[in-house]
């Protein structure tokens, strides 16, 4: 109880107060505009944070990661175009929900979803962080160094029919993180004798090129689109005593955004798939999911909402980022000399509650403002794309500019927003080249720092949870290696 409490004296603050109140309503309508998204607004606000105290730049970047799924669902269920990415899946039923005149009751279930699926996870996490703080102090180097291995290896695997093009932008990504001054001897690599690439490649600006001008670049040569959302009539909160009918579903979709999202490189979109497949197949309305099924809908809602405080885990407890978001997370740590991992855990273990305080909060505000301004808040969907991609085009630059002032930094992400805009346009995945660049110097470190301990490669696994995570690798290695196998033949017996 004292360790709650002083939890929660560490949010009773001006400075955190207001971060939660920007973060909780800048990513609800963040979230709103369709084409922004997330990862584009926490890669803009990411230099503004390195001035703040650690507590205050989390809490500010988590509101909008875990806000903005509540108003991505907004445009997705009007329009038919997706807040954010994870809400793809929350078009099949939301939309034709819309179409026949149920715009408010689809809204009401999609905020009730996720508010529920948030709630679950978080007092889920709170009560197994007891457990999570005693296994943590287990890994060591070689532990943390297989996490991250198996972390690049679901990475992979999770890009189903983009394997091999994940694979490839995944040692990309590696690359990129070796050019400059190494960590351990400070010798340079891949610098060709220019002064301007022995301070390395920054991950802020390799971030906010492929993530925020990427995405500016494509506005901005696209055509604008003038969508007209329709008139909400109705009550919004009836959706969350109609959400808390359906515990069959509410339960098991949250089960799995915590369970994926606990788990590196799997994250929103798997954990969508899981509940909204059960919920399809539990479901005695099975047969009308895609075509405006409220129980798809909450399948879909509960579990992208269920997933960003789980996703926390492996980056607090071994300091491993499972995707693009918690990685800009893992750089506030790193600016503050603050080292995520079992040390974490075990001497600030009230700075973690403290994270998970503030999440809780953060969903209840965001939640409340849907609520009142949600009406008012669809409007934003009006904005011009080429007028968002130009306030992108701004702002991403002046972040570039302001993390040392420098001109090549701003070329280097142009360059890599140019890379970002190709990516995209031929539907490959980005995401790689980030976790490339933050697991590959994780292991890099690890690895080096645990091979004074190992005499063969056998000693990597001596203990009980190197084992562990050894066997899981191999597991996933041989599903993935099976199931490749098993599309191959189901393709030769059709032809």
């Amino acid at each position: 109880m004292e360790l709650l409490l002083t939890s929660l004296s560490a949010l009773a603050r001006i400075d955190v107060a207001i971060a939660l109140l920007i973060g909780s309503v800048g990513g609800v309508i963040i979230g709103a505009i369709p084409g922004v998204g997330p990862a584009i607004a926490i890669a803009i606000l990411l230099p503004a944070t390195f001035a703040l105290e650690p507590i205050v730049g989390l809490t500010l970047l988590l509101g909008i990661y875990g806000s903005s799924m509540y108003g991505g669902a907004i445009p997705a269920i009007l329009i038919n175009a997706p807040g954010t990415a994870v809400n793809a899946l929350t078009t099949y039923d939301g939309y034709p929900m819309t179409k026949r005149g149920e715009a408010t009751k689809a809204l009401s279930l999609a905020f009730g979803a996720s508010f529920c699926g948030a709630i679950i996870s978080i007092v889920a996490l709170m009560c197994l962080s007891p457990v999570l703080a005693a296994v943590a102090p287990m890994f060591g180097s070689r532990e943390i160094f297989l996490a991250a291995l198996l972390g690049m290896i679901l990475v992979v695997v999770t890009h189903r029919g983009q394997a091999l093009a994940a694979g490839a932008l995944l040692c990309f990504g590696i690359f990129i993180n070796t050019v400059g001054l190494e960590p351990i001897r400070y010798t340079q690599r891949y610098t060709f004798e220019q002064a301007w690439l022995a301070s390395g490649i920054d991950l802020i600006v390799v971030v906010l090129g492929l993530f925020a001008l990427s995405q500016a670049f494509l506005l901005l040569v696209g055509k604008d689109e003038h969508n007209k959302p329709p008139a909400l009539v109705g009550r919004l909160f009836d959706g969350l005593r109609d959400v808390l009918r359906l515990p069959k579903i509410v339960l098991p979709s949250a089960g799995f955004g915590v369970v994926m999202g606990m788990i590196p490189g799997v994250g929103e979109f798997l954990a969508q798939f899981f509940s909204y497949s059960l919920a399809r197949k539990t479901s005695g309305n099975g047969k009308n999911f895609g075509k405006g099924a409220p129980e798809g809908l909450i399948a879909s809602e509960t579990a992208n909402n269920a997933v960003p405080a789980a996703a926390m885990i492996p980056l607090l407890a071994l300091g491993i980022p499972g995707e693009a978001l918690t990685a800009m997370m893992l750089a506030v740590f790193y600016v503050h000399n603050v080292i995520p991992g079992p040390q974490l855990f075990a001497n600030d273990f009230d700075f973690i509650l403290s994270l998970y305080m503030a999440l809780l909060i953060l969903n209840v505000l965001a939640f409340a403002f849907l609520l009142g301004t949600t009406k008012w808040i669809t409007q934003v969907v009006r904005i011009p794309n080429r007028f968002l991609g130009m306030v992108i085009l701004i702002l991403s630059f002046v972040g570039v500019f302001s993390l040392r002032n420098s001109i090549i930094d701003c070329a280097i992400a142009a360059a890599f927003g140019m890379l970002g805009l190709m990516l995209k346009r031929l539907n490959l995945p980005i995401v790689p080249i980030i976790l490339g660049m933050v697991l590959g110097g994780i292991m890099e470190v690890k690895f080096r720092t645990s091979m004074a301990r190992v005499q063969t490669p056998f000693d990597f696994i001596e203990r009980p949870v190197a084992q562990v995570l050894f066997a899981i690798i191999v597991i996933v290695l041989v599903a993935h290696i099976y199931s490749l196998f098993r599309a191959k033949k189901s393709e030769d017996l059709e032809a």
